[in-house]
C-alpha cells in the first residue's frame, strides 16, 4: 500500500511554494534597513561660503489680498468690496493662470470675514492660496 497526496496524481513532484526561505530573505532585509536607517539622518557639517545678502527676485505671479480688522478686503492695496471680489479674483486668474494670491488677515477680524475671502477666491478658480503670518 502506498501513501496518496492530494497533489501527486502521477508522481510529479510538489507544487507548493515553501516560504522558509522567503520569511527568512525578508528579514534579513529588515535587519539591514534597521541598521542602516540610523546612518543615514547623520548630519554631514559643511562650511559654506559666504556672500553679501541679496533682495529676492521679484514674483509677477504673485497677488496680496488682504482682510483689515474691518472686514474689508484689499487687493494689490486697492480696496475692493465683498460683492465684487469674486468678479475682480476671476479677472485677475484670466489675466495670469499662474498667479498665487497671499491671503493676509488682521489678527482682529471676524473669521465670517476671511472665509467669505476664502470661498470668493475658490470660486473664482484661484489654485494657489497662501496665508501670510508674521513671526512673533
Amino acid at each position: 500500500m502506498s501513501m496518496h497526496l492530494p497533489n501527486d496524481d502521477e508522481g510529479g513532484e510538489l507544487s507548493e511554494i515553501n516560504v522558509t526561505p522567503l520569511v527568512d530573505v525578508m528579514l534579513v532585509l529588515l535587519i539591514v534597513f534597521i541598521v542602516t536607517a540610523p546612518l543615514l539622518t547623520q548630519v554631514v557639517k559643511v562650511k559654506l561660503p559666504k556672500t553679501e545678502q541679496t533682495e529676492p527676485t521679484p514674483d509677477n505671479h504673485v497677488a496680496i489680498l488682504a482682510v483689515t480688522a474691518s472686514g474689508e478686503a484689499l487687493l494689490d492695496d486697492k480696496a475692493v468690496p465683498l460683492t465684487s471680489l469674486e468678479t475682480e479674483l476671476k479677472a485677475l486668474q484670466e489675466r495670469d493662470p499662474d498667479i498665487s494670491v497671499q491671503l493676509q488677515a488682521d489678527k482682529a477680524v471676524v473669521f465670517e470675514s476671511v472665509a467669505k475671502v476664502m470661498a470668493s477666491a475658490q470660486r473664482s478658480g484661484i489654485g494657489k492660496l497662501s496665508f501670510v503670518t508674521v513671526e512673533q
